[in-house]
């Protein structure tokens, strides 16, 4: 069971609402997913008016955990200021906090990142920072009081998949009691698979899900993978070797002669 900020959760994928071709589908999506999370853009409820207010209607109609985020916003000052107004609008403590840094990549502003972090952190939020891989970030958050950490592992929306393995793999290493939520860069279920048998305790997508050809096989493959890596980093895998290890013993075979 996974558990953020003392609430238990039966799955480990995360799942975003924008994106999809039509409410109806993402309805699909979202509960072939099994997600218990879903996260919410405070500027599309607010940018949508009547719109906005259908779609937050629908969200609540999900039956799952709202984490609103604080995308598109590029300074502390301005996320700390989204997230508060957020909170109004959600009814959650809960926030994905998100600086960006660079309009290219979409990087985050690891500077205002911490900074906004430490903030929300004092003002009672549950902050669910999305981070890059950076062990010296990581160490950072968590000493502003996060008690989750959201590593990139590509950059957004480019479903490149895992790019820095040995970085992800330090993280997981470094910091063995916090929950660790890969977010952003996923493309493929088999990425999914991957970053779930390094040991982390959850993915986190969106497009990878909203603008496949069929959202909600899509989930269903991911939900799928997520579960599978997930217990195949519990029964703990066979290392790569060097060299080649009969599976048959060779002590005790038959002898033709």
């Amino acid at each position: 069971m996974l558990t953020l900020y003392g609430k238990e959760l039966p799955s480990r994928l995360l799942l975003g609402t924008a994106h999809y071709p039509s409410p109806a589908i993402l309805t699909e999506a979202v509960r072939a997913s099994g997600t218990s999370v879903v996260t919410v853009s405070l500027r599309r409820e607010s940018a949508g008016g009547k719109t906005g207010g259908q779609f937050w209607s629908l969200v609540q109609s999900l039956g799952t955990a709202v984490l609103p985020n604080t995308a598109g916003c590029h300074s502390a000052r301005e996320a700390v200021t989204t997230a508060r107004m957020a909170r109004e609008v959600f009814g959650t403590d809960w926030i994905k906090l998100e600086v960006i840094g660079n309009h290219d990549t979409l990087q985050p502003d690891v500077f205002e990142l911490v900074e906004a972090a430490r903030i929300l952190s004092e003002d009672g939020f549950a902050v669910f920072p999305y981070t890059t891989d950076d062990l010296v970030v990581a160490e950072r958050l968590l000493e502003a009081h996060c008690q989750v950490l959201m590593p990139w592992c590509a950059p957004i929306g480019s479903a490149k998949g895992p790019l820095n393995i040995d970085a992800l793999r330090s993280l997981r290493g470094y910091f063995p009691d916090v929950p660790l939520i890969v977010d952003a860069g996923i493309g493929r279920p088999s990425h999914a698979a991957t970053v779930m048998e390094l040991g982390y305790d959850a993915v986190l997508l969106n497009t990878a899900v909203a603008q496949a050809r069929d959202p909600v096989a899509m989930a269903r493959a991911f939900a799928k993978a997520i579960e599978a890596g997930r217990l195949a980093y519990a029964a703990g895998m066979l290392e790569p070797r060097n060299m080649a290890v009969p599976s048959t013993p060779m002590i005790g075979r038959a002898v033709f002669s």
